[in-house]
């Protein structure tokens, strides 16, 4: 098995969390996918950085990012999966608001004006989170080239009427799951 099917079971066997949820619509699903419980495992986390690396690997960007919680731990699998093969990718974390001390920075790590970047996200329902995070880079000078994420729960339609290339990894389908 490759990567992609790797990080698949991965995701079948530690994310997929079957049993009644509320989801923040106020909806209630039979399951949930928690991909946090594969972002930020130890065996997992790098399959993510490659598969994503891969994923976007005809996007030409400088670094990477998103709203801070789901996409930090993408971005930093991605950075550490580039940095063995020479390519210089600088990871970014976007705040849900501006801090009121210190730098006052929306944006954390190396600069974002004027470089190509990509948005990323664990997973999408809505395209909310990672359309926030575009918000916010473009305000900060940023060009994103596009938005990925891990798996798909339907945000690619909002992403693509914000005039955004958007990429999934994984579908609901490639999962077995139905939305």
């Amino acid at each position: 098995m490759g990567d992609h099917d790797d990080l698949r079971k991965f995701i079948s066997d530690l994310a997929v969390v079957h049993g009644r949820v509320v989801l923040s619509s106020a909806r209630e699903a039979d399951w949930y996918v928690d991909l946090r419980r594969v972002t930020l495992h130890h065996q997992a986390a790098p399959l993510v950085g490659r598969v994503m690396l891969d994923l976007t690997a005809d996007w030409e960007y400088e670094a990477v990012g998103g709203l801070t919680l789901g996409a930090d731990p993408v971005a930093l699998s991605m950075l550490h999966a580039a940095a063995p093969t020479g390519r210089a990718l600088d990871a970014f974390v976007v705040r849900k608001a501006g801090k009121a001390h210190g730098l006052q920075r929306r944006i954390e790590g190396p600069e974002v004006a004027g470089r190509r970047v990509l948005a990323v996200e664990d997973t999408s329902t809505t395209g909310g989170s990672v359309l926030t995070a575009v918000e916010a880079l473009r305000e900060a000078g940023a060009e994103v080239v596009g938005v990925a994420v891990i798996v798909d729960r339907g945000a690619g339609d909002a992403v693509r009427a914000a005039g955004l290339p958007y990429k999934a990894a994984y579908t609901l389908a490639d999962l077995g799951l139905v939305a």
